[in-house]
């Protein structure tokens, strides 16, 4: 069953504009998120949240037991010193160039570091280690909805994603803490995602997550349980504008136990050649050359980096700059 209309979460589905909460069980997949047009048709500039998405609820509620446990544990006596040293608990005017937000980063693919973290104890690395198995498969189960929906040959995304070495996949855990100046600082900055698709499992207490809707910023009520899907740049260029990366941010939050969330990155490899799909790309904007540009994963990488807090299009036109050095060698098909 998918609910699309009505109230979502408390709130107007008008106010959400196209957000849309795809409440299916894993037989319906394909019914509900690429056959009817109130599934992925209405995600090109919004997220998607999935619940009975095959991981178990009490799987999640282990996961994020253990994240918050290991922030208590083992980041939040350092978040406080960088506060302390930055005298962010006492700023008078906007901060623009921090987040509050006490962040660390597991590698999946193309080699774990899972091991190599030393910090975690044998329970959470086990969990993580199983929770990355269960995203990887539904990321490329979600792109090959995507495919479908698309138009595109079978296995399409998969293949482009591969480059020589495989996809990169990795998750950021992220806590953000009470904040004593919510007005004047961000959990995190607004941008939109560079790679491919993400999925986000969060904190289903306390909200936070906003995503940019026709000049307005909305929130996204958080459902218990759920993973929400979101698109990236990398995406973005491949479907030729048909689904966009949306700009999305966190409100830090005054009160409360704080926000967790656990953002999955399911993303082209390093040397991964990312171009439109050329079934996807009219010959009319062609010849008038407004398809996207042509490039190395890892250039554009480089480039964000140094710019995630800003447009998207001028990295867009940046890469344009120097496509013409850019080699485009066969699709691998794995």
């Amino acid at each position: 069953m998918a609910r699309t209309g009505g109230r979502i979460g408390g709130g107007n589905d008008s106010a959400l504009g196209g957000f849309l909460k795809a409440v299916t069980s894993r037989p319906e997949y394909n019914e509900i998120l690429v056959k009817r047009p109130e599934g992925f048709d209405q995600c090109p500039r919004a997220p998607v949240e999935l619940v009975n998405h095959g991981i178990a609820p009490e799987f999640l509620d282990t996961l994020g037991r253990l994240t918050k446990q290991h922030y208590k544990k083992c980041m939040e006596q350092r978040f406080q010193e960088l506060v302390s040293s930055k005298g962010l608990d006492a700023v008078q005017a906007e901060v623009d160039d921090i987040d509050w937000e006490s962040t660390f980063f597991f590698r999946h693919l193309p080699v774990s570091n899972i091991a190599d973290l030393p910090e975690l104890d044998d329970e959470y690395r086990r969990v993580m280690k199983e929770f990355a198995g269960k995203l990887e498969k539904l990321a490329e189960e979600l792109l090959e909805l995507l495919c479908e929906n698309l138009g595109l040959e079978k296995g399409y995304l998969k293949n482009v994603f591969y480059g020589s070495k495989g996809p990169t996949f990795g998750t950021k855990v992220s806590n953000y803490p009470p904040c004593p100046k919510p007005d004047l600082i961000k959990g995190l900055r607004a941008h939109t995602d560079a790679g491919g698709i993400i999925l986000l499992f969060q904190d289903h207490k306390v909200s936070g997550l906003q995503l940019l809707k026709d000049g307005h910023w909305v929130d996204v009520p958080p459902l218990r349980h759920s993973i929400v899907v979101n698109i990236g740049d990398q995406l973005e260029v491949i479907t030729n504008g048909k689904y966009k990366s949306v700009e999305h941010r966190v409100i830090a939050q005054a009160d409360g136990e704080g926000r967790m969330s656990l953002a999955s990155f399911y993303n082209p490899g390093s040397d991964a050649v990312i171009y439109p799909a050329p079934t996807l790309v009219e010959k009319e904007a062609e010849e008038k050359n407004q398809v996207y540009p042509k490039f190395v994963f890892e250039d554009y990488m480089k480039l964000y980096t140094a710019v995630k807090f800003q447009a998207k299009e001028p990295r867009f036109e940046a890469m344009k700059a120097v496509e013409a050095n850019v080699k485009l060698g066969p699709i691998a098909t794995v």
